[in-house]
């Protein structure tokens, strides 16, 4: 039978795809008859049976091992946890000396080194989270309470970096803009006769404040002159630090009942209250911080001027382009800045941590507050999470200090350790054999962090 519909072979179009051929032949096939059982049914390709979407549980297991920010994160603090037990063990003497006979009797070695290094972890978790063996609501609160006092101003000092960083700019000057903060809060704290409730917003009022000015001066030279933020804020961190050594020995500031430098006890009606009782130190400090972390997480993602600080911090000549003025938001930043470390100053005095100036009222809230940062990945909620765990090796140091006699140094180490790992995700996962794909797009949202 002819084909009725032949197929052109011409050599300017393409050949017929084997479909279009046998669309063609059944095309030119007449239709069989009914009791024709022997003709052959066209084949067709049998339709693949579609595979079941993976549960949650599987595609948990899938990514439990991928270079993502919660493993890179945790297995970073294990990392940090098994260097820090090292240190211990060498640090000790009795249990080193067990080394020099090991290959005689390892036992001894081994059972000295897990004893010492059990027993350092657990009171630092102690001292940290809880104690089992403790008796009654204070003993049992402690350890948290002590953790969320040490957690309060480095939120406020980690918001003041991130924000920065999140904007472009690196404002190492958090401890300066915290010193000032301190500062101002605290002669408000005991220079100015005001009833309850008021006394403590003015106080907070005027530390915030004190650390905006601070904050403003490297924003404005940075936007007006293209002076480098890093070599300004340095430059007014010992300028702070000296002001503030020089101002509690002036007269009406320095405690007129001590010969040493120290000043003026903050009156108790601009004290920050305490959340569980007179006798745990945890104030209201930590709700203002939260409260803070909410305020720039919404600022960032929500707002007009988060909008306009992200794009200057990706790209400031685009970010001018489309018609952000870059000036007002490097100074707006570093203002916003400025204040959120001048609050976790004003927490240094205001709260429990202590009620006068002294030289070394502020420790170093703000260096720790880049280490938050860093460690936040320079989110506002990483941040709150950051300082959380900063504090718990801060307040579990004190007890295994005291309980283990391991130095309070170690916790510093293990803290820049922790930093160290999770800034390198790479080596993370090069030790322990993450998927390489995962790891390549977490080392690229690093890179935008920073």
């Amino acid at each position: 039978m002819t084909n009725p519909n032949p197929v052109s072979g011409s050599p300017d179009k393409e050949p017929a795809t084997e479909a279009q051929e046998a669309r063609s032949e059944a095309r030119a096939t007449p239709p069989a008859p009914a009791g024709d059982t022997e003709r052959a049914v066209p084949a067709t390709a049998p339709k693949q049976p579609e595979e079941p979407r993976p549960t949650l549980g599987r595609l948990f297991l899938h990514n439990l091992w991928a270079a993502n920010t919660v493993t890179v994160t945790v297995l970073a603090v294990l990392l940090a946890m098994l260097v820090g037990a090292v240190l211990i063990i060498v640090s000790d003497p009795e249990v080193l000396a067990t080394y020099g006979y090991i290959t005689a009797r390892p036992a001894d070695a081994l059972n000295a080194s897990w004893s010492v290094v059990s027993e350092a972890y657990a009171n630092l978790f102690k001292g940290a989270v809880f104690d089992p063996d403790a008796v009654g609501f204070t003993a049992a609160m402690g350890p948290i309470s002590e953790t969320l006092t040490y957690t309060a101003p480095l939120v406020f000092t980690g918001l003041a970096v991130a924000l920065a960083f999140r904007g472009g700019l690196f404002n190492i000057g958090a401890q300066g803009q915290a010193t000032i903060g301190v500062v101002l809060a605290a002669v408000a704290g005991f220079a100015l006769p005001l009833p309850p409730g008021v006394h403590l917003l003015v106080a907070l009022i005027a530390g915030a404040l004190g650390g905006a000015l601070w904050g403003f001066i490297p924003g404005i030279l940075k936007a007006r002159t293209g002076a480098h933020e890093v070599i300004n804020t340095i430059m007014l961190n010992y300028v702070a630090v000296y002001f503030l050594s020089w101002i509690i020995i002036q007269s009406g500031v320095q405690n007129p009942n001590r010969s040493d430098a120290i000043s003026k006890p903050v009156e108790s009606s601009a004290q920050l209250p305490r959340l569980l009782g007179a006798d745990l130190r945890v104030h209201a400090g930590i709700l203002v911080a939260v409260l803070a972390t909410w305020f720039i997480a919404w600022l960032l993602n929500r707002s007009t001027l988060g909008f306009e600080l992200r794009a200057v911090g990706e790209n400031p000549d685009a970010a001018r382009t489309a018609g952000i003025s870059v000036t007002k938001t490097y100074v707006l930043v570093m203002v916003i800045s400025g204040l959120l470390a001048g609050l976790g100053g004003s927490n240094m005095v205001l709260g429990s941590t202590a009620n006068a100036l002294t030289p070394l009222v502020i420790a170093q809230i703000g260096f720790d507050g880049i280490l938050v940062a860093l460690l936040g990945r320079v989110k506002p909620w990483g941040v709150l999470l950051a300082a959380l765990l900063f504090g718990a090796l801060q307040a579990g140091g004190n007890r295994m200090q005291s309980y283990s006699g391991i130095s309070l140094e170690l916790v510093t180490v293990l803290q820049a350790l922790i930093v160290i790992f999770i800034a390198a995700p790479a080596l993370v996962k090069a030790i322990f054999q993450l998927r390489a794909a995962r790891a390549a797009r977490l080392q690229t949202s690093l890179a935008k962090g920073w």
